[in-house]
């Protein structure tokens, strides 16, 4: 019997050890040399920077000072470029709008190491950059790990969002026992997985598969990536403004150490889950692409959770891939206005 208790201890330990940090501190940086981002096309906005807790933030800040506010948080592994056919038509509407780059994306500061990502980091990060910048009455849009990111920042601070509209993106929660084990389980599969050389396996997208591509694959190829997940047709030129914030691999911990953290919060993530968004009255919309194998359908577990959600104009983007800001920028803009009119 002492035997099985010690099995069982050892195993507990183990577990425990295999979750996922909640502190951190903050890591050695590099920024990107401002000379990666000239004559990008279609960004010719104005660099604003702030720094909290101590990493250099960078943003755009475009639109009237005094219009309503709209957020744009961008995921995996892209940055503010992504929102640059939309800035401008939110601007033209009237809006104030912002849109971060998340640290290690971008022109923001970017840790050399991988472990100095954590998701807590990123929480926190832009938690006090909604604070720094006093948002209020925010329309928040997100994609990807915008919405990760993005929706804790409206859990930590509920009462500066006005409205929120989703867009291929989700919050992974899980409670009880299994919150608990399956990240474990999820590293474990990931290492099962290998060292993958393709991101799909024969043509059929696998999430362990993509993470331990990113994790190991020798040559992270940004431009495959964004033109397997767009519809349309990228020109070499786009391509390149994706990859102009990391010109070699000791930029890239961002984008290697993502795809690992997205269950690395479930129980977190649950709690937010039922103490916020279960009891969510204020306007949310979604609307997510068809062509997203990634979150196609994912858009029904906000329909069935939050309140908010019940009676709105939730649509599916046609041939909107899993970076739709690409594919239908000019769609997405007039479905937003008109969600942050409706409740004006």
């Amino acid at each position: 019997m002492l035997g099985i208790g010690i099995l069982i201890a050892l195993i507990v330990v183990a577990l425990f050890m295999m979750q996922a940090p909640t502190s951190w501190t903050k890591g050695e940086v590099i920024t990107t040399p401002e000379e990666s981002f000239k004559d990008l096309p279609d960004y010719p906005f104005e660099a604003n920077y702030v720094t909290l807790h101590g990493y250099r933030v960078h943003y755009v800040d475009e639109g009237p000072k005094d219009g309503k506010t709209v957020l744009l948080m961008h995921g995996q592994p892209s940055w503010s470029y992504l929102y640059r056919h939309m800035i401008p038509l939110l601007a033209k509407l009237g809006y104030r709008v912002i849109a971060p780059d998340l640290v290690g994306f971008g022109k923001s500061d970017k840790p050399l190491n991988r472990d100095d990502h954590n998701y807590q980091m990123h929480i926190d990060v832009m938690n006090a950059f909604m604070k720094e910048l006093d948002l209020s009455d925010v329309s928040l849009f997100a994609q990807d790990w915008g919405g990760l990111i993005g929706l804790r920042m409206v859990a930590s601070a509920p009462q500066r969002f006005g409205r929120i509209m989703l867009s291929n993106t989700g919050l992974p929660a899980m409670g009880g026992i299994k919150g608990w084990l399956s990240y474990p389980l999820f590293k474990l599969m990931v290492m099962k997985e290998g060292k993958p050389e393709t991101i799909a396996d024969k043509g059929e997208f696998r999430f362990t598969r993509w993470v331990a591509w990113a994790k190991h694959t020798p040559t992270f190829d940004l431009a495959g990536l964004f033109q397997q997940s767009t519809s349309r047709e990228l020109s070499d030129v786009e391509l390149a403004g994706y990859a102009a914030p990391f010109p070699d691999e000791k930029y890239m911990a961002a984008i290697r150490k993502f795809p690992t953290m997205v269950p690395s919060q479930l129980l977190q993530n649950q709690r937010v889950m039922d103490e916020v968004f279960a009891k969510w009255n204020k306007p949310f919309l979604t609307a997510f692409g068809d062509s997203d194998p990634v979150t196609k359908g994912r858009d029904k577990i906000w329909h069935k959770v939050v309140p908010g959600a019940e009676g709105q104009p939730h649509t599916t983007i046609k041939d909107g891939a899993h970076f739709i800001q690409e594919d239908k920028p000019e769609e997405l803009v007039e479905v937003f206005d008109k969600f942050i009119k409706s409740d004006a």
